[in-house]
């Protein structure tokens, strides 16, 4: 099992425009405070991207968690979209079919994507609007989404689904958007397989950090300073300098990347006994589900 020297969380959004107030970065290393990062306006995606390739050349030695899906549902139906002749056969497919139909949006926007005739059929749009293929309730689930669900290790959402605050839809495709673009400078696991130096990607969920610190899974949002303080040190994290105001968002990042140092020392972590080779190429998985 690797150790990494510095660790990394994004917390992401797929909302529209240049500066997403849902965009945060927050860093730790082995013993500091974990802080949060990030230039004096607002973070863009394409400024995450310019990050990461930043990160790319000087070959860090980081752990880099990104609060996102990294894939669809494949394996319940063996493709991601049913009837659509283009359905990617695995996820770096899918990653470049998405960047390929919305290169005419803006700020790593996936909008043409949700209107393309095929795509459109398997959501559920706002408004009343429901793709005739999307399967009723929640809508399908990765492997790991039902395992996660079925053990209450998290309570996940359909990446079909793009209703409601607890969505992940709309910042699934844009980070698939950005993936493609990335052009496998960095790893991201479990579809390439953990380097020996430098830097790796891996999906995460927010959640998860929250749950294991203690919080309920019905107040898993932190707001405040000493509440941080206090979550924090259920991963032997000092509390960090803050800023005047602090959202969730931001205690998103902060919690989760003290959480992945300690949860990267797991080693069962790096090898779920549900992650077969075709779902590590295919679907993904969540770091932290067991």
């Amino acid at each position: 099992m690797r150790a990494f020297s510095r660790f990394a969380c994004i917390d992401w959004s797929g909302a529209v425009g240049e500066f997403p107030p849902g965009l945060a970065l927050a860093e730790i290393g082995q013993s500091d405070p974990p802080r949060l990062i990030g230039p004096q306006r607002r973070w863009s995606r394409q400024a995450i991207l310019d990050w990461l390739h930043d990160v790319a050349d000087a070959q860090d030695d980081m752990l880099i968690g990104f609060d996102l899906s990294l894939g669809f549902p494949f394996l319940d139906h063996g493709c991601y979209f049913p009837g659509w002749a283009d359905s990617p056969a695995d996820a770096r497919a899918l990653w470049a079919l998405i960047d390929g139909l919305c290169t005419a949006d803006r700020h790593l926007a996936a909008g043409t994507f949700l209107v393309h005739p095929e795509a459109r059929r398997h959501f559920r749009h706002a408004g009343g609007d429901v793709g005739d293929l999307f399967e009723g309730g929640i809508g399908r689930l990765r492997v790991v989404e039902s395992h996660q669900r079925a053990t209450k290790q998290a309570n996940s959402w359909s990446c079909f689904n793009l209703v409601g605050a607890g969505q992940v839809g709309k910042s699934s495709l844009t980070g698939m958007r950005m993936m493609h673009r990335l052009g496998g400078r960095i790893p991201v696991w479990p579809f390439d397989p953990v380097p020996e130096k430098g830097p790796l990607i891996i999906e995460i969920y927010t959640s998860m950090a929250a749950r294991a610190a203690g919080l309920p899974a019905n107040t898993s949002k932190i707001r405040d300073a000493d509440s941080l303080t206090t979550a924090l040190a259920a991963f032997a994290a000092p509390a960090p300098a803050l800023p005047h105001r602090l959202d969730d968002h931001a205690t998103d990042a902060l919690l989760t990347v003290a959480w992945l140092r300690a949860a990267s020392r797991d080693a069962e972590l790096w090898n779920p006994k549900l992650l077969t080779p075709d779902i590590a190429q295919r679907e993904g998985w969540t770091f932290g589900v067991r």
